[in-house]
């Protein structure tokens, strides 16, 4: 709808969300993992729906001033000191603090989209409502318990047990012949541009990773923290020189011994940290305004500052504790730098190789002479269905739907996939099928054999309930019939049953039961269970309601982030969206 999405804007947002992780996960998070997720699909993704809802809100005259954006920068806490907006010179330095820097110009109009979008979801949702009765029974759906003893017959248990003759084989298929149906299935020819192999060939000389080290030594960097404690005298609407000799005087005092805690709870102007003997927690660089920055982070542990003037009057600075400041050596990164240069080198020369590819291959012919050429190979899969791993490329969503689209003498790619880029053709496609009975034999034959064991868990759990109910002791009409019932921890109805994972049908079963009482047979998708109620929590009046306002925001919140979500689906369709993936998978491997 006219609205770009720069590069440096995905950039931006895309390094972000690296660190994020990194931050999160630390070393757990290698570059494969962060590739794997799709973390550059899920940012384009974040930047585009962020547009749609930009011009969405512009159909409905929905705009945001620069004054709201203003208020709504105030209310940030980082840019806030003691209550109060830290001033534009000191916002502007944290902005140019970022990594990578923001000018004012991007930050704001971010905030600006921010607004515009809640307003649109306000405007969009506010409607919406939660009755009491609604919020009562979701609350006591997902918190009332049940205490189970439980039986559970798996199905894959009694496959040894059972068989399948030819003839019961042979008319299974009969009956269910659609459900044996063999998919279209399709053969490619593909040139690979293998990102393993070319990785494996890149050597990074010892000076790239030293300068990367030196150009990212930030990410290194454990931030200093201070610990600190303050007397503040404030100066505004006093006369200072009087101020000053008070807080003079104070400092001696700190100087002599005084307890500085006491000091402050008699003496600070900080209603916010007086009660606390001037406490200010842990704090960076870059979160006090310049002059206490200063001051502070020049201090040893132990020491006292002079007095310290800034806008808001005269401090006496004490430091409590100084951590941080160090960085990783190279060496000790030197393994994680490797690897990452080496990932960018070989996906920029894979980029590079991929582009002049190309412009070379228009035809299926091309695949051949270009890869002799280049020293490259071509190879051709056996037949695949769409939703099959593609053989020697593995699974590739693209590149199958592309495959599955394309007609004989067509050539397709670059295509990304888990190996690399791929240039294909189609050599062959078979048409879906019903087989006959001699090629679907295996798959009839289990098909017969899961049948069977289901019937037997079945019955099992049929005797089990025959032997059970009634019975004084549960657990010994179980064990008289063979089995073992095991005693649960409380259960909600969302709590996956032991043996049998996810099963809506026993959890419903359960509480649909008193106290005491015991089950019929309960099948699942992957076994068969009988159960007795052992003990029962229902949530009372008092919980409900204490949680009721509480829970009503969460299901209303819920609520409205679905139905939003539904109407800028809806409104994307009519929107002209346009992706260039060949951009973002450049500026990803340059990052």
């Amino acid at each position: 709808e006219g609205r770009e999405v720069g590069g440096d804007e995905f950039r931006r947002a895309y390094q972000a969300q690296i660190q994020a992780y990194r931050n999160a996960y630390g070393s757990n998070m290698s570059d494969q993992l962060l590739r794997q997720l799709g973390v550059e699909q899920m940012v384009v993704q974040q930047l585009v729906d962020e547009r749609a809802a930009e011009a969405a809100a512009q159909t409905l005259n929905i705009t945001a001033n620069d004054a709201e954006v203003r208020q709504r920068i105030m209310t940030i806490p980082a840019f806030r000191e003691n209550g109060m907006f830290i001033g534009e010179q000191r916002y502007l330095q944290l902005l140019s603090m970022q990594r990578p820097p923001l000018t004012p110009q991007v930050f704001e109009q971010g905030m600006r989209r921010a607004i515009i979008v809640e307003k649109l979801r306000t405007a969009v949702t506010e409607w919406l409502s939660i009755s009491d009765q609604e919020v009562d029974q979701e609350y006591r759906r997902r918190n009332d318990k049940v205490k189970l003893a439980l039986v559970t017959l798996r199905n894959d248990s009694f496959k040894p047990d059972v068989s399948a003759t030819d003839a019961e084989i042979a008319a299974h298929f009969e009956k269910n012949k659609d459900s044996f149906k063999v998919p279209e299935k399709r053969k490619i020819k593909y040139l690979l541009v293998d990102l393993e192999a070319i990785r494996t060939k890149t050597a990074i000389p010892q000076a790239d990773i030293e300068q990367a080290y030196k150009d990212n030594l930030d990410q290194y960097m454990t931030p200093e923290q201070l610990r600190a404690s303050h007397i503040l005298f404030r100066t505004e609407g006093k006369d200072e020189a009087t101020v000053k000799a008070t807080a003079e005087g104070v400092l001696q005092q700190a100087k002599s011994g005084t307890d500085f805690a006491e000091l402050a709870k008699q003496h600070s102007d900080d209603e916010g940290t007086k009660a606390l003997g001037g406490d200010l927690g842990a704090f960076g660089r870059g979160r006090m305004v310049p002059e206490f920055d200063t001051a502070a982070f020049s201090l040893q542990a132990g020491q006292l500052s002079e007095l310290v003037k800034t806008p808001y009057g005269f401090h006496i600075i004490k430091l409590v504790e100084k951590t941080g400041g160090t960085a990783k050596t190279l060496d000790e990164v030197r393994p994680q730098l490797t690897q990452q240069l080496t990932f960018e080198r070989a996906q920029q020369e894979a980029e590079t190789l991929s582009g002049q590819l190309a412009a070379q291959i228009t035809k299926p012919a091309d695949l051949e002479s270009v890869a002799l050429a280049r020293g490259l190979s071509v190879q051709e899969t056996e037949l695949f269905a769409r939703d099959e791993p593609i053989p020697g490329l593995g699974m590739s969503p693209e590149l199958a739907s592309r495959a599955f689209q394309m007609n004989t003498g067509e050539v397709a790619g670059p295509v990304a996939t888990a190996r690399g880029v791929v240039f294909v053709s189609l050599t062959d496609k078979k048409d879906p099928y019903v087989p006959q009975l001699d090629e679907a034999t295996p798959k009839v034959r289990e098909a017969v054999l899961t049948e069977k064991a289901k019937a037997m868990a079945k019955q099992k759990a049929t005797e089990i309930v025959a032997k059970a109910k009634g019975a004084p002791d549960f657990e010994k009409a179980v064990k008289a019939a063979g089995f073992e019932a095991k005693t649960t921890e409380l259960l909600t109805r969302e709590s996956p049953i032991p043996d049998l994972g996810m099963a809506t049908s026993v959890t419903e079963a359960a509480f649909a039961l008193a106290v005491g009482a015991v089950s019929d047979v309960v099948s699942t998708d992957t076994g068969t269970a009988v159960l007795k109620v052992v003990e029962r929590q229902d949530v009372g009046t008092t919980e409900l309601a204490a949680n009721r306002d509480r829970f009503r925001e969460e299901l209303l919140g819920d609520r409205r982030n679905r139905f939003f979500s539904a109407y800028m689906a809806k409104a994307k369709q009519k929107m002209k969206i346009e992706m260039n993936r060949d951009v973002v998978r450049s500026l990803v491997g340059q990052s």
